[in-house]
């Protein structure tokens, strides 16, 4: 199956279910070995397309893995166990569709050059994470939590991503989760 038309799939899937299946999900599998017009031609050409198809997955895991280890990292000790659950639930699935599109819209020779950054900001500062080329060291996504009080109600968290595409200017916003009344602690405590 065209890499073109692979891509295409998992970004309308991703879409439609609000990234509940991700690409690395094991229903791909069923869908690639049952339309891959290729795979009947002969065993070598079957076993090459199968490697290809789990280094792509496996690219889509760890990418989704770091970035869940950045995210808490960010949160610390103090703010981490609060709101694990709802960033579990809300946010994560969320920040992962939009992994997956950005690693979707990447060339694939440029695939295996993408990386995320080690070092989430501290104190008040949003940066949990960017996505960028390794080569380049140019971003493709930047993910942000931005703290936000409103008033009556307290402090919520934003979380939000940036993009290449449009020179990080607009807000993709992934949601909010609700802190307290008082003063959240600063981040990486």
């Amino acid at each position: 199956m065209k890499k073109w038309f692979q891509k295409s799939i998992i970004i309308t899937v991703a879409l439609l279910t609000f990234g509940l299946i991700s690409p690395s999900h094991f229903i791909w599998e069923q869908i690639l070995d049952i339309k891959s017009p290729s795979r009947a031609i002969s065993s070598d050409v079957q076993d090459y397309d199968q490697v290809s198809i789990t280094d792509e997955s496996s690219i889509y895991e760890n990418m989704a893995n770091a970035a869940r280890e950045q995210a808490y990292i960010k949160f610390g000790n103090r703010i981490g166990p609060v709101i694990q659950h709802e960033f579990e639930d809300i946010i994560f699935p969320k920040m992962q569709e939009a992994i997956d599109m950005t690693i979707a819209k990447t060339p694939d020779q440029e695939i295996s050059l993408l990386s995320i950054s080690e070092q989430p900001s501290g104190d008040y500062h949003e940066k949990i994470f960017n996505i960028y080329n390794d080569s380049t060291k140019k971003d493709l996504i930047r993910f942000h939590v931005r703290t936000d009080k409103k008033p009556q109600e307290g402090y919520y968290f934003n979380f939000h991503y940036h993009l290449a595409e449009d020179k990080y200017s607009k807000h993709y916003v992934l949601g909010d989760i609700y802190w307290s009344k008082n003063t959240p602690p600063k981040w990486l405590s």
